[in-house]
């Protein structure tokens, strides 16, 4: 079991390289339904996974100059900030039952992984429409309130439940800001690279680290990433998208449906 959850790690940087995201969507269930971790030391892992793997892939994009630095810090440092409040202020103090009365009973862990699969329902759905990219001519048609406020959002979801957030940014830089899929995936990296390692570090001294394990699978997501940026520069990422957001969805299901009725 523990070899098909290894070799969930290439697939994860492969993802991750052919459409900028999606790393952390597969990471925290591979972490609880196969390595066997809980769902707050699972988040914690996958953000120190995609933050690494994100940063790695980032530099050949770098030297391909397609990040869009200034984007990267306007829709980043909210971001940052959001990231931040979740681990510092939210997680911390959630109680160990969210609901326990009326013969109802949804702990901290249900409710981070109900939360996580319907992010991952969202995302799917994403994924699987086809979007349409606006052209944006001039910074006066772009709107930033928007912009930066996504950021945030995308920083608390970060957070919060461990997601890098690529399913939420490449969408938002696509059609706020018109940027063609490659510089998209390319910049979306770069600010998962930097909220998810922000995320890391802020909790290190919550959940305890198993740094053997951590290298191994990071390894293994890197050589992925590496394979997902050499075929997209054959590729369009958005070919694949749909397809992802079908095994996403699935992946969402399973995970409402385990929660709740297979307890």
């Amino acid at each position: 079991m523990e070899i098909i959850g290894y070799l969930s790690a290439i697939i994860i940087g492969l993802v991750m390289g052919l459409i900028g995201g999606g790393g952390s969507i597969l990471s925290v269930p591979i972490f609880v339904y196969v390595f066997g971790f809980d769902a707050v030391t699972a988040t914690a892992l996958s953000l120190f996974v995609v933050g690494v793997t994100s940063m790695v892939g980032s530099v050949g994009f770098i030297r391909q100059q397609l990040v869009d630095f200034r984007t990267a810090f306007i829709f980043g440092i909210p971001s940052i900030l959001g990231v931040l409040f979740s681990r510092r202020l939210v997680l911390p103090h959630l109680p160990h039952y969210i609901i326990h009365r009326w013969g109802i009973t949804l702990t901290k862990d249900m409710f981070l992984l109900l939360l996580f699969s319907i992010l991952m329902l969202i995302a799917s759905f994403r994924m699987i429409r086809k979007i349409e990219r606006p052209k944006v001519g001039k910074d006066d048609d772009i709107n930033y309130t928007i912009l930066i406020s996504q950021g945030l959002l995308v920083g608390i979801v970060t957070g919060l439940i461990g997601a890098g957030g690529g399913f939420l940014i490449v969408p938002a830089l696509v059609m706020l800001l018109g940027l063609e899929m490659k510089k998209a995936v390319a910049t979306s990296l770069f600010i998962i690279a930097m909220n998810s390692s922000l995320g890391f570090l802020s909790t290190m001294g919550m959940v305890k680290q198993d740094w053997n394990f951590l290298l191994i699978f990071s390894g293994l997501a890197i050589v992925g990433i590496f394979v997902g940026i050499a075929i997209s520069k054959r590729m369009d990422g958005t070919k694949l998208k749909p397809l992802f957001g079908w095994i996403v969805l699935g992946m969402g299901i399973f995970i409402i449906i385990k929660e709740i009725f297979l307890q």
